[in-house]
């Protein structure tokens, strides 16, 4: 099953460097205003590693890759760079807050080795695209490191490496402890006894691996495997991970709304006809007594959806509607001829299929380029972007649960992307794995 190893990580020297200013949040959430942000709170933030900046000058010998390798190496041989003396498991904690509720997970971070999902020891649940891979292992190639780790869980319902790795960290202080911009705390244990070390790693060699966020570092790590084994390369076939028992009560899954940009022939009464036709229940929601009609469509999509039913909320023209139908529509069965009833049924496919592409004829293609569709993952942002003018309406979803994420990787299928929103991210720059 899944290879899981301790290893000596790359962390920051913290007595000349303060931890809070040198991480960062994954590179694929970043945007040019934040990336500019991390450059300017200190000359080692992990972003000039993880995401360096491109310039117009830039060539084959000089660009963003390049630097990030100069960066790597000087901040090593500068000490700005320490190497763990043991092969560690880096117990994590992460306490946050989600609507309304305080929460802390657990998990730890590892290295794991990079095999193909044939094998189905590690198992994917979404789809790629080409572009992040190529930029990944452009990365990989300059530096031979991993800088942020992907996110992956695994089923132990006794939580038993849970209890060995918190036993062996405990009554030791935190190596590292912080609150970022977000208001989540960040806690680091480094665990280096040989016998937790081995109780872990043997225990998670019977499991499998689910990735939930990083789909395209796990893939481009795999590629980069394939090609050091054919070069003969060594130790370059593990990847740093973040591994959370699917048991730990903090592990909790936000949805993600799509948006359909501005279209000048866009009708919507037009678009409601299209939706009962369709098969789909609308009701309006009329907000009384000063309630939030937000909250109101929100509560209704948890309350209307069940086995049976899928329920969304659609906002379009200062108006709300709490839209339903059946999760076994025979147009899904049509549109999705070859996949299983856990994917048929999800409701990012009901939406996909029967909204976006059956109505819209927004497809894979039109998906991935990004033309068509905006995303969010947070209701009031959503409903704002409608009323800025820039989009025709908001769809809202309910979240996709673990279960339905694992009965889809199980049939060994892939969910539409953004079909999860695992809350809090796993931040860059707590430990990097160093490859070769």
């Amino acid at each position: 099953m899944a290879d899981i190893k301790a290893f000596r990580a790359l962390r920051y020297n913290q007595q000349m460097v303060k931890i809070a200013d040198a991480v960062t949040q994954p590179y694929d959430v970043l945007d040019e205003k934040q990336q500019d942000d991390y450059y300017n709170r200190s000359p080692y933030n992990i972003i000039r590693l993880e995401l360096g900046k491109q310039y117009p000058q830039d060539s084959d010998t000089d660009n963003r890759y390049t630097r990030a390798a100069e960066f790597f190496g000087e901040w090593q041989q500068a000490g700005v760079l320490l190497q763990e003396q043991k092969p560690s498991f880096y117990l994590y904690c992460q306490e946050f807050t989600a609507k309304g509720n305080r929460y802390r997970r657990s998990g730890f971070l590892a290295t794991i080795k990079a095999e193909g999902y044939s094998s189905g020891n590690v198992l994917p649940h979404e789809q790629t695209l080409p572009h992040h891979k190529s930029d990944r292992l452009n990365l990989m190639h300059a530096c031979l490191a991993n800088f942020s780790p992907i996110f992956g869980l695994y089923s132990q319902p006794d939580r038993s490496c849970d209890k060995a790795l918190a036993a062996a960290a405990q009554n030791k202080e935190a190596a590292i402890d912080f609150t970022d911009e977000l208001n989540v705390r960040h806690q680091i244990w480094v665990v280096d006894d040989a016998e937790t070390v081995a109780q872990v790693e043997k225990e998670l060699a019977s499991q499998k691996i689910y990735i939930a966020d990083g789909h395209h570092r796990y893939e481009t790590a795999t590629n980069f495997a394939k090609e050091a084994a054919k070069n003969g390369w060594s130790n370059c076939d593990y990847l740093l991970i973040d591994l959370v028992n699917l048991f730990d009560p903090g592990l909790i899954v936000l949805p993600t709304h799509r948006l359909l940009k501005k279209q000048a022939d866009f009708r919507p009464e037009f678009f409601l006809d299209q939706l009962t036709n369709t098969g789909f229940a609308i009701n309006k929601i009329t907000a009384d007594n000063g309630q939030d009609p937000l909250d109101m469509t929100l509560d209704a999509m948890k309350e209307k959806s069940d086995k049976e039913n899928a329920a969304f909320g659609l906002y379009m023209q200062g108006s709300y509607y709490l839209l339903t139908t059946n999760r076994s529509h025979h147009l899904l069965t049509k549109m999705m001829p070859n996949t299983s009833d856990a994917s048929r049924k999800l409701d990012v496919s009901i939406a996909h299929k029967l909204i976006l592409e059956n109505i819209f004829s927004i497809g894979k293609e039109e998906l991935a380029s990004g033309a068509a569709i905006s995303y969010s993952r947070d209701d009031k942002e959503a409903i704002a972007m409608v009323d800025s003018g820039e989009h025709n309406f908001a769809l809202l979803l309910n979240s996709t649960s673990v279960d339905e994420l694992l009965a889809v990787a199980d049939e060994g299928e892939k969910m539409p992307q953004k079909s999860t929103f695992f809350s809090p991210k796993v931040i860059a720059g707590l430990a990097i794995n160093k490859l070769g």
